[in-house]
């Protein structure tokens, strides 16, 4: 048994675990997040079961995408910069990132099919991250409406690094809170009803909060 399908084994133990502290019920997907790995251990990771991978530069997906051939979703978790947009937009299956209508614009103009996009939200207002405010979130979401390539699945955000509990629960409630607001909204092109939300380090806390899909590098693949 490879390292990586007793980690996953672990990791989906953890998540059970979590659910059933919380009465929650919700799929979880594993992101594998593989930006740090080889082609190698990528592959590794694929025979184990993980098809979501996660990559946060142009060069790593585009490397990774060309020399592996398997099936597997492609996940963008990474900041991406409008004039990169064109190198990656048809090459992933979700964006995690979308935080600018500058970016949805070029999104729109390069996408050859729709995008299921994460709007990234800055609920912790950490100087050091990316994101839209929740007041900025729905008004942003509002001004996709023309926009046809643009599918927003749900909401995505990054805790800050740290061991207070309550901190990471609180803004993982806060981000589902936002969700359920989106949701209410019944936006055709933004149903919203995903939450990309929890790493290696808080993941558990993330499901007990009603995370769907959870990306995980260090504890999984390494």
């Amino acid at each position: 048994m490879t390292k990586i399908i007793e980690n996953l084994e672990q990791i989906q133990k953890k998540i059970k675990q979590a659910q059933e502290r919380s009465g929650a019920q919700q799929q979880v997907h594993i992101v594998a997040v593989t930006k740090e790995v080889d082609v190698e251990r990528t592959n590794e990771a694929i025979a184990a079961g993980l098809l979501h991978l996660g990559e946060n530069r142009p060069e790593g997906l585009l490397a990774k995408r060309e020399a592996i051939q398997q099936a597997a979703s492609w996940h963008y978790i990474g900041s991406l910069q409008t004039r990169k947009v064109k190198q990656v937009i048809n090459e992933i299956d979700y964006l995690h990132s979308l935080d600018r209508l500058s970016l949805a614009e070029e999104i729109e103009k390069r996408a050859e099919q729709v995008v299921k996009c994460f709007v990234q939200v800055n609920v912790s207002g950490e100087e050091s991250k990316h994101g839209l405010t929740a007041e900025e979130a729905i008004a942003f979401l509002h001004s996709l409406s023309e926009m046809t390539k643009i599918e927003v699945v749900g909401l995505m955000t990054m805790a800050p690094y740290s061991a207070d509990e309550q901190l990471l629960r609180s803004v993982f409630r806060n981000l589902k809170k936002l969700q359920q607001e989106v949701v209410a909204l019944k936006l055709p092109y933004a149903p919203c009803t995903e939450l990309s939300m929890g790493m290696s380090n808080d993941y558990e806390i993330a499901v007990e909060e009603g995370a769907t899909f959870v990306r995980i590098g260090t504890a999984l693949v390494g």
